[in-house]
């Protein structure tokens, strides 16, 4: 929970500032909105989702059963794009405005007051904790958030205090709304128009999700079913919503009645650190540089939890999907590499944390969207009627909530964009370099298959054929082709083999052969996600059977090189024989172990 906490309790920093700037006197109404919709709304999507996907996958796991296909990836490359957004400028943001507080705090040596240099040494320091471990780095977040929530409540309780102690200021702030909103639909319209504003309060759910794979689970708990760590990842979702709705409420509350309303303008005292001016108004300089000090802390952490979740996400799908490199399955590359990316944004946006703030709520919205809408459809698919409506008007208040934001900071957008293309061109290069691995992580012959292997005589000669109706006729007409335009020799052992593309989106697969016997005639028959791939998996596994280079013979395309690389690329066909010379050419670097591939026609 801390882990997930750092992120969700961290936004205390800026969130009451956040509030006061966009409702004014509403602001305790409008948050209520906000912890009711968090409560009602957010919290349910998540129950659901951490039963859905209880191995961290999250909505983006959700939606990637829901769809087949390149759809199935192109959604999973999109929302990933957004997630990049959420958690790297969660931790370049966060790292901005704990370099923010630090130099706004009285006591701070002028020679700190570089911001960007700053940022960048908070944000090595977490990746350093990172490498470190990931234990480590959970136990670093107990540590900030007991610290910080406690003196947070400290910081809130001697507010409250301030206003009983001064019942005038409730009744000023009383009679000035009732002023502005004489009734009570009048207040709850305008806090309900206000509550997209304040959306960066929801953030730490996905979060929640993302470390599913730490939680401790049950001791009957199953890879199928972990029931006890669906259970208990309830109980952190539930834990975590219900501590910060306390929290943002009285925040706001003491913040807009004891703060100057000028104080919260760009440049004011209260701006972006409301809880730590009122620190220093009532605790003195002593306790509110220690309360100072937790926020920066808690802030820079914050990126913790968003590391966690990139860490879990990327290794999940990209590497699967043929899109990353196998070493970015490894943690320790990986925190390298965000940390650099988290370096360049910073720099990028000179550390500002207005520059970072739509970018960090269209992530997090659109998210939180996906969420709803794969908690909704799967709720349709199995017919639940009653409960896949609530869930669709949940969907529209997110949809709501998202384009309002982008309308209100439309350059958000703009930059979840730029992750989104990088993620889509880094992976399509990615997936076209690794075109040429032999993507087959098994090969099985059934028992007829291998039947045809033990009884056959000399050399193996496989003739590829893409079968239409599978008939006698049509086999002796290939056979006799194969004759005329490739030369295949009369002597050895005659095969046919046919591969049907299943799922082409696939960067690898398994390859389970079944014999089959038409008349004469012998058939090696299986599903692959790329026929060249599988070609070339299938003729090295014959070769280590029988000790024997076994031979193919295959015919030539009648496309254009581009229209055939773009049919391997992304329908699994194309130029076959080319690409399977090619495939066995990398696979086996000795000419006289590789198979043979001839072509005709």
């Amino acid at each position: 929970m801390c882990l997930t906490g750092v992120d969700y309790f961290s936004t205390l920093g800026y969130q009451p500032g956040i509030a006061a700037l966009a409702a004014g006197l509403l602001s305790p109404w409008a948050t209520l909105a906000l912890v009711l919709f968090t409560l009602l709304g957010a919290l349910p999507v998540y129950w659901r989702v951490a039963a859905e996907s209880p191995h961290g996958e999250g909505s983006v796991g959700m939606l990637e059963r829901l769809l087949k296909g390149w759809n199935a990836k192109l959604t999973v490359l999109v929302l990933l794009g957004f997630a990049a957004t959420d958690f790297m400028i969660t931790i370049t943001l966060s790292a901005a405005d704990a370099s923010a507080h630090l130099i706004a705090n009285p006591l701070t040596p002028a020679w700190l007051n570089h911001p960007v240099i700053l940022t960048l040494a908070l944000i090595a320091l977490l990746g350093g904790v990172f490498l470190l471990g990931f234990r480590e780095a959970i136990g670093v977040a107990v540590l900030l958030v007991v610290l910080y929530l406690g003196l947070s409540m400290l910081v809130i309780g001697v507010a409250g205090y301030q206003l009983i102690a001064h019942p005038e200021l409730w009744q000023h702030w009383s009679q000035a709304i009732a002023l502005r909103y004489p009734s009570a639909t009048e207040i709850a319209l305008a806090a309900t128009l206000v509550f997209p504003k304040l959306a960066l309060g929801l953030s730490g759910f996905e979060t929640g999700v993302a470390v599913m794979p730490q939680v401790q689970g049950a001791t009957g708990d199953t890879e199928a079913e972990p029931l006890g760590r669906i259970r208990n990842t309830r109980k952190l979702l539930l834990s975590a919503a219900l501590i910060m709705s306390v929290f943002l409420l009285a925040s706001s509350l003491v913040t807009t009645l004891l703060i100057p309303a000028q104080e919260f303008q760009p440049g004011g005292a209260a701006n972006g650190r409301a809880l730590a001016y009122l620190a220093h108004t009532y605790l003195g300089p002593g306790l509110a540089t220690v309360y100072d000090l937790s926020t920066i802390l808690i802030l820079w952490f914050a990126g913790a939890s968003a590391m966690a979740g990139l860490l879990n996400l990327v290794p999940r799908y990209l590497p699967r999907y043929g899109m990353a490199p196998e070493w970015t399955r490894i943690p320790r590359p990986l925190v390298l590499f965000f940390t650099g990316v988290a370096f360049v944004v910073t720099v990028l946006f000179e550390a500002s944390v207005d520059a970072q703030g739509s970018a960090y709520a269209t992530g997090v919205l659109a998210l939180m969207t996906s969420a709803a809408f794969a908690v909704w459809i799967t709720l349709w698919h199995r017919r639940d009627w009653i409960t896949a409506l609530g869930f669709g008007g949940i969907t529209l208040v997110f949809i709501y909530t998202w384009v309002m934001n982008i309308l209100e900071r439309s350059t958000g957008l703009w930059i979840a964009l730029l992750f989104i293309m990088a993620t889509l061109v880094v992976s399509i290069i990615s997936r076209a370099s690794r075109a040429f691995e032999l993507r087959v992580s098994e090969v099985h012959f059934d028992e007829e298959a291998q039947r045809f292997i033990a009884q056959g005589w000399g050399e193996l000669r496989l003739i590829a054929n893409h079968r239409e109706r599978g008939s006698i006729f049509e086999y002796s007409a290939k056979e006799q082709e194969m004759h005329l335009d490739a030369h295949l020799p009369g002597q050895g052992t005659l095969l046919f083999l046919e591969i049907t593309v299943l799922d082409p989106s696939e960067f690898s697969s398994q390859v389970r052969v079944t014999g089959v016997r038409v008349g004469p005639y012998r058939v090696l028959r299986t599903q692959s996600s790329s026929v060249p791939n599988a070609i070339a998996a299938i003729l090295l596994y014959l070769r280590d059977q029988t000790n024997t280079r076994p031979h193919v013979y295959l015919e030539w395309g009648d496309q254009s090189p581009f229209q055939q690389a773009l049919r391997f690329l992304f329908w699994g066909e194309g130029d076959i024989p080319t690409l399977t010379h090619e495939i066995l050419r990398r696979a086996e670097p000795d000419a006289s172990r590789r198979p043979v591939v001839h072509v005709g026609g």
